[in-house]
């Protein structure tokens, strides 16, 4: 499945990047060396975090894309770095868990 794909089933706004990867799977967790050792290519990444930091350890790993949940929206400048790396962003209000959820179930179909 495609990211573009699982963001239209999920309503997923986005806010920067293609959507063009494919969903290989899916990672929660916010501590940013923890992701890195542990995330996996293709993986969606959903987090709280916004920092710029994310769009390193996104590329890194080779994610196929971050849902920042609860609401979240990337802090200045995310974006335009994201975008020159390749990451591609989400943002939604739900909360971690709901996105791991639903994420898992559209994975799963």
């Amino acid at each position: 499945m495609k990211v573009k794909d699982l963001a239209a089933r999920l309503g997923l706004t986005h806010v920067c990047g293609s959507s063009e990867n494919e969903v290989c799977g899916a990672y929660a967790g916010d501590l940013l060396s923890w992701v890195m050792s542990h995330a996996e290519s293709g993986d969606v990444w959903i987090t709280i975090m916004s920092n710029i930091n994310v769009a390193a350890v996104a590329s890194l790993t080779e994610c196929a894309c971050v849902i920042m949940a609860e609401g979240v929206v990337p802090d200045d400048g995310v974006a335009s770095v994201a975008e020159e790396k390749g990451v591609c962003i989400y943002s939604d209000k739900r909360s971690v868990y709901e996105l791991c959820r639903d994420v898992s179930r559209c994975l799963e179909e």
